[in-house]
């Protein structure tokens, strides 16, 4: 018999299932699926259901039944151990014997132990009388001992929260840099790292609680700046009770078929735990132009601040119809800023933005946009906020491995991390944006290997039509259980879709970088999706005679193509 404990899990903050402290657990139910309807109905009498109707074994009215039962059930357990009331949420997932449960908890060893009780009953539905089973496993937790109280932490400074699918990492380098040329001392937490005052303090993935709160416990930080990704959500919760600005950029398609998130609308509900917890003094800065993110506005109590690339986008006028709405848009070519009765304030044109790459990255111009609406909601003075979009540049120093620039001889080098299909064609978009008439785009396409199997196959089918010549990049440190030979045969099983076959494989980002210059030609762009080697990648360039472009560099590759192009 297959366990019915399949995970519990401690969520130490607000969570996908409450604003606060949770236990997640997930149960294999096939106990109850298959168990005869005479003891289906006895169980759902003892647990408080008697006119349930549980249906026959393993039908879809019994699968119905068994998410209301263990609701009940747990709600039983509680109340019998001496809870008299419990908020309790189930779900489904795409496996029909396999639900999750979730309810908030004060002392985690007693919260621990009903859960653990739960599955306990659930195994015992074959063979035990389920009348007493019930009773002893609430006497069980009766007298459990309490165990600590969640450690979630109440900010003593300003926060803004970032999260979404992409752009999440340079939104949130941009905020912390217009909050830095303002004089404050910001601490901010992303994929890279811990970053204090500019310095980073600690390496590694800290898009998750743990570094909310590292940022936090930095007694000078007077501004924190935190990327929340979704494995932080889903794993610990969010370390912080609350944020003042909330910033959702968009939600695609990553990581589906990781921890029972199976679709779009589900990671979209992932995402939306930042702006539920927002102040409702605060704002959540929303991308209209995202369906489901423009959706969010109606599960926060924050004030809503959109912003899309269209100045006449439905959502707009709705949110500044509300009265109490801002909105930040692109009118003949400047950011602005749009306030119910009042006329559009111009704050900086998009070619003055270095990060929008002269206005040809799509996404950049979104992240501009995000990020000058969340810098003036936490209360950073309008001529400070354009002085920082001024000032931000897409290199190593600001943003680095996202949308790099460089002239290696008469070639152009693109580095970016373009880990999912928005991310790639984002990539593709800008190399087209500086490619000379006549010359080839030529692409360095990596993956991670906890991505599905049909991502994997999808970005090989990106980068084989969207390019001229493409090679597999590895990502040694990012396989992920995978083998090389594995993933190499999804991205070329994706290529072959597009009728491209031959595709060779390097071991490394750096080989794959190497291999691509070696078989450019003059005026050739080459891109590397870049993750593994940044550093090394930065290296190689510099000691084969490479330098970054400047943004006066990069707006004349652009100007250039264009002419040429027009000519």
């Amino acid at each position: 018999m297959t366990p019915s404990l399949v995970e519990l899990r401690v969520l130490e903050g607000p969570n996908l299932y409450f604003p606060r402290a949770a236990i997640k657990v997930t149960l294999d139910v096939s106990t109850l699926a298959s168990a005869p309807t005479d003891r289906a109905v006895r169980f759902a009498k003892r647990i408080g259901l008697p006119n349930a109707r549980p249906g026959e074994p393993e039908s879809g009215f019994r699968q119905r039944f068994a998410v209301r039962a263990v609701e009940r059930l747990v709600r039983a357990i509680a109340r019998e151990s001496g809870t008299s009331r419990l908020a309790v949420r189930v779900r489904t997932t795409s496996d029909p014997h396999r639900i999750v449960v979730a309810y908030p908890w004060r002392h985690r060893e007693r919260a621990q132990a009903l859960g653990r009780a739960v599955a306990q009953v659930l195994d015992a539905l074959p063979s035990e009388d389920i009348e007493s089973v019930v009773g002893s496993a609430a006497q069980s937790v009766g007298v459990s001992p309490d165990g600590a109280a969640p450690h979630t932490i109440k900010p003593r400074i300003p926060v803004v929260a970032v999260t979404g699918t992409n752009g999440k990492t340079t939104t949130s380098r941009m905020i912390a840099h217009i909050a830095r040329v303002d004089g404050r001392l910001v601490g901010w937490s992303n994929t890279d790292g811990i970053y204090v005052d500019g310095e980073m303090v600690e390496a590694g993935d800290y898009s998750g609680p743990s570094g909310a709160g590292r940022v936090l416990a930095h007694e000078q930080v007077e501004l924190a700046v935190t990327e929340t990704a979704r494995g932080g959500i889903l794993l610990k919760g969010i370390g912080l009770t609350r944020n003042d600005v909330s910033v959702v950029t968009n939600v695609t398609a990553d990581h589906l078929g990781l921890h029972d998130i199976d679709t779009v609308d589900q990671l979209a509900e992932v995402k939306s735990v930042v702006p539920w917890i927002t102040k409702p003094s605060g704002w959540a800065v929303l991308n209209a132009d995202d369906p489901r993110v423009f959706a969010m506005r109606n599960i926060t109590k924050a004030q809503p601040w959109v912003f899309s690339r269209d100045p006449d986008s439905p959502n707009l006028r709705e949110v500044l119809g509300s009265g109490n709405g801002r909105a930040t848009t692109v009118i003949d070519g400047w950011v602005c800023v749009l306030t119910p009765g009042s006329d559009a304030d111009p704050l900086i044109e998009l070619v003055d933005v270095p990060m929008t790459l002269a206005g040809l990255s799509r996404f950049n111009v979104e992240n501009t946009l995000a990020a000058a609406s969340a810098s003036l909601a936490i209360g950073i003075p309008r001529e400070i906020v354009i002085e920082g979009l001024r000032t931000f540049l897409p290199d190593a120093e600001h943003n680095p491995g996202r949308m790099n620039f460089f002239t290696l001889g008469d070639l152009c080098v693109v580095m970016d991390l373009a880990h999912n299909e928005a991310g790639l064609e984002a990539l593709m978009e800008i190399m087209n944006g500086v490619r000379p008439p006549g010359a080839r785009l030529l692409l360095g396409l990596g993956v991670v290997g906890d991505r599905s199997d049909e991502l994997i196959a999808k970005l090989g089918e990106i980068g084989a039509r969207d390019s001229d010549q493409m090679v597999i990049a590895h990502k040694e440190r990012y396989l992920r259980g995978r083998t090389r030979e594995e993933l190499e045969t999804l991205m070329r099983g994706g290529a072959e879709r597009v009728g491209v076959s031959d595709v060779p494989a390097h071991a490394t980002e750096v080989e794959g970088l190497a291999a691509l210059v070696e078989m450019a030609e003059p005026g050739d762009v080459v891109g590397i999706m870049c993750h593994a080697e940044r550093q090394e990648c930065y290296d190689w360039i510099a000691a084969h005679g490479g330098v970054a472009d400047s943004p006066a560099a990069l707006a004349a590759k652009v100007r250039r193509a264009q002419s040429q192009a027009q000519a």
